[in-house]
């Protein structure tokens, strides 16, 4: 997958532009943090003061997994994704339950939701099974699936639907990655859509209600559709140019549920209209096109599948989030990755982009180093 490389050369092929414009999400996720919380005047100080030590632990985790030979991860994916498993397993011993689900582990000073960091496992142990094993057959298509399924289901009994569907993401992005036959592909969701009744009376009654009210949120308007028509009236108040920094109504005078966390779009559209939300969407473009860049330009198959696994995962995130404030798609509760309020989507997502990253320096190193050998002259020896 990679070697290891100094760690001036490995600064230089770095891919920068798509550091950069982590860090310009984040800086803009703290402001919005800060904004959303009232300001010093109320938690705002607390909840930005917080996001900014996670970005500072997140900064050390990833110089750390700079210098982690990506190859020992790749050769201990089996390892790291029961290790994964085992911590979602915990969660219905030690699980804390909050909004319906039993997702987070509370250690007393900080609570952790493992599902969040389960995501890099699974690309790892994807990325291994579909390389040796290519699902160009219904067995290794089957076990590839069950493989993967595992943490999937994990995650859907805790309940959490809206991390089971990023979960499913990943996996068919792996699959598709993977040179998976089309007839596999749509078979697979044939039988997806086929289960939705099923899926629809193994759901818990919060979780339909909140997906009838994104149908018609008149249906409750002071319930489970409230969260839908504050955060719809907070994304349509801020017009082109917003309302301004800290300025905004339904967050300000608490009428948006939730605005640090599920719903940091819409006080950011809020805040800065439609020419702040359209200049976010393109940041979020381009990391996702920096990242699937990597998988486009390697050579190596495990790469090109860990990188595809990883991108989906934060597309969803990313889309799903954005949706759901602008009333396009049913709440899930999936935060915007980088923005929203959260130290354990904060770290996994950081992980995410910095695997790519070492995976991306990597590859160019090894290119320049193949360039370097071909322009060598060939000496030769004289008898």
């Amino acid at each position: 997958m990679n070697g290891q490389f100094s760690w001036r050369a490995l600064l230089g092929a770095l891919d920068w532009p798509l550091l950069a414009a982590v860090a310009a999400v984040y800086s803009i996720g703290v402001v919005t943090i800060y904004s959303a919380g009232g300001g010093s005047a109320a938690m705002g100080s607390f909840y930005a003061g917080r996001q900014l030590i996670w970005g500072a632990v997140s900064l050390v985790v990833l110089v750390v997994l700079l210098r982690i030979d990506c190859e020992f991860l790749f050769d201990q994916a089996y390892w790291l994704y029961a290790l994964c498993c085992l911590t979602l397993l915990l969660l219905f011993v030690l699980g804390h339950r909050a909004k319906g689900a039993q997702s987070w582990i509370d250690l007393g000073v900080l609570r952790v939701q493992p599902a969040e960091f389960a995501k890099i496992g699974l690309a790892f142990v994807m990325a291994k099974r579909l390389t040796l094993f290519p699902p160009l057959d219904l067995k290794n298509f089957f076990s590839a699936l069950a493989l993967g399924g595992v943490s999937a289901l994990l995650v859907l009994v805790q309940p959490d639907l809206g991390s089971t569907l990023v979960y499913a993401t990943m996996i068919f992005a792996a699959l598709m990655v993977a040179g998976t036959p089309k007839r596999f592909l749509f078979s697979l969701v044939g039988a997806g859509l086929a289960l939705l009744p099923v899926g629809w009376m193994l759901l818990k009654e919060y979780q339909k209600k909140r997906i009838l009210v994104f149908i018609n949120p008149e249906l409750d308007p002071l319930g489970a559709g409230y969260n839908v028509i504050q955060s719809r009236i907070a994304v349509g108040a801020g017009h082109f140019w917003g309302a301004g920094f800290m300025r905004g109504a339904q967050s300000k005078l608490r009428f948006l549920p939730e605005p640090h966390t599920d719903f940091i779009f819409s006080v950011f559209a809020e805040e800065f209209g439609l020419v702040g939300g359209l200049v976010l969407l393109a940041l979020l473009a381009f990391i996702l096109w920096r990242m699937m860049r990597v998988a486009l330009w390697s050579r190596s198959v495990a790469t090109k599948i860990l990188v595809a696994s990883l991108s989906a995962a934060l597309w969803f995130h990313a889309f799903e989030s954005i949706g759901m404030s602008m009333g396009l798609l049913p709440v899930t509760g999936l935060p915007l990755p980088f923005m929203s309020y959260g130290g354990s989507s904060l770290l996994a997502n950081v992980l995410a982009v910095g695997l790519v990253v070492k995976l991306g320096a990597a590859d160019e190193l090894e290119r320049r180093e193949n360039a370097v050998q071909e322009r060598a002259p060939i000496s030769v020896q004289k008898g």
